[in-house]
């Protein structure tokens, strides 16, 4: 049987890159000069912190390491932006999640999307990624575009094709 795993990975060395050149863009930027805080990569719980004297800085920030994100080849939905701030003192403080993974959530919606396009494949959850196993390659390549048109909100990468 041909089978591939769907995953949703996240490059460290080109986030790490992408925090950098926002942290320069940060101290280059006229109207967040005299910004206090700025942006923080924690890579062992992969967060990313930014943190500014008040809510429309910390905006800003967000734009800047989203803009700076992208650019560097990253999809955009793998940075999880849906935390409050919190506030911490003279600051405002926020942790955005980085995304590793398909979680339980994301795995049915990804089922879901390939059962309700009646492709005959065969998905099921392991561990933070799903396997999809079919008969034929062109069933796994017709599941692989359906995906690719299905709104899931999380970036896919698709690996390990074999046949």
């Amino acid at each position: 049987m041909a089978s591939f795993d769907i995953v949703s990975k996240v490059d460290p060395q080109t986030l790490e890159n992408a925090v950098n050149t926002a942290q320069k863009e940060l101290q280059t930027r006229y109207d967040l000069r005299d910004t206090k805080g700025g942006i923080e990569l924690n890579k062992k719980e992969n967060t990313i912190l930014l943190s500014s004297e008040n809510s429309m800085r910390l905006k800003s920030l967000e734009d800047i390491l989203l803009g700076r994100v992208v650019k560097q080849g990253i999809d955009g939905t793998s940075l999880d932006f849906s935390a409050d701030e919190q506030p911490s003192g003279a600051l405002v403080k926020k942790t955005i999640k980085v995304r590793a993974g398909v979680d339980k959530e994301f795995g049915r919606k990804i089922i879901k999307a390939i059962k309700d396009a009646k492709v005959k494949v065969e998905a099921q959850m392991q561990d933070d990624q799903v396997r999809v196993s079919a008969k034929k390659i062109d069933d796994l390549q017709a599941a692989i575009a359906v995906l690719r048109k299905a709104d899931i909100g999380l970036p896919l990468q698709f690996v390990n094709m074999k046949s």
